[in-house]
């Protein structure tokens, strides 16, 4: 089967991109479920039911999250009450909603599993991903799961490697997120996990990490403090498939999707 991901949507241009290529490429690639790390779909960073609906709408199965899942208080009661949105599992405190999910497609079930990672976003107390994937893991194999995916919201590429290697042939496939820029380095880990850094981003194409390029070169040159604004203009969507063998739950194939506007 083939698992689409896709990278962060960021505000109403990444709901236009996905709206516009997401349901021609899930069928042009014969896709069979589709996952979207939603944490910044709504403008101005979070998400809200009304993005969520949005993205479920154009073709996602499930939404993940990452650091901004719990900016709006609108998006709680949805976390909690929502079964196929997701926030990182490994959130601490008394964080609505939940971090881990299971789609039964009849053929086979597929559960996904929301992480956050720790290093240098220590804004946001997250217990340690590790123990939490293992943890989660278990509970995924007990719930019958024949394939297990995970998105692990993290900054550092050191710790998105690390997981991936410690996960290897334990899961299907790890994707990373939060960093908004697509690494070139989806493969096969030796023990048939399907991995890639970060997927990207689902939004604006000429930006900052979706962010005015202006505000954030007026800041790193001379110190601004804008507040940030999100940029328009050309759109792009960012992700990868991973086609997946349903009898050994082990990724076979990876194909980077990178996809934007030209002027």
């Amino acid at each position: 089967m083939k698992i689409l991901a896709i990278g962060d949507a960021c505000g109403s241009l990444g709901g236009e991109a996905v709206r516009k290529w997401l349901p021609a490429l899930k069928k042009e690639k014969k896709i069979d479920f589709t996952v979207i790390n939603g944490e910044n779909s709504a403008d101005g960073n979070g998400i809200t039911p009304e993005s969520a609906e949005m993205l479920f709408a154009c073709g996602a199965d499930v939404i993940t999250g990452g650091n901004h899942s719990m900016r709006r208080k609108s998006a709680y009661s949805m976390l909690d009450e929502n079964y196929f949105v997701l926030r990182p599992a490994n959130l601490e405190g008394d964080a609505a909603g939940k971090g881990y999910c299971l789609a039964d497609l009849g053929y086979t079930s597929v559960a996904v599993i929301n992480l956050l990672g720790r290093v240098y976003l220590d804004r946001v107390a997250a217990s340690n991903p590790f123990i939490a994937a293992d943890e989660l893991i278990q509970k995924a194999r007990a719930d019958g799961a024949k394939i297990i995916i995970v998105d692990f919201h993290a900054e550092a590429t050191s710790e998105k490697r690390a997981l991936g290697f410690y996960l290897d042939g334990k899961i299907s496939a790890l994707f990373g997120t939060h960093t908004h820029v697509q690494t070139a380095d989806s493969q096969i880990l030796k023990n048939g996990t399907g991995y890639i850094t970060d997927l990207g981003m689902t939004g604006p194409a000429d930006s900052c990490l979706g962010v005015k390029t202006e505000i954030i070169i007026d800041r790193l040159k001379n110190g601004g403090a804008a507040r940030f604004e999100q940029a328009d203009g050309r759109k792009m969507l960012n992700g990868c498939i991973f086609e997946i063998d349903r009898a050994s739950g082990k990724t076979v194939g990876t194909e980077r999707i990178y996809i934007e506007e030209r002027n």
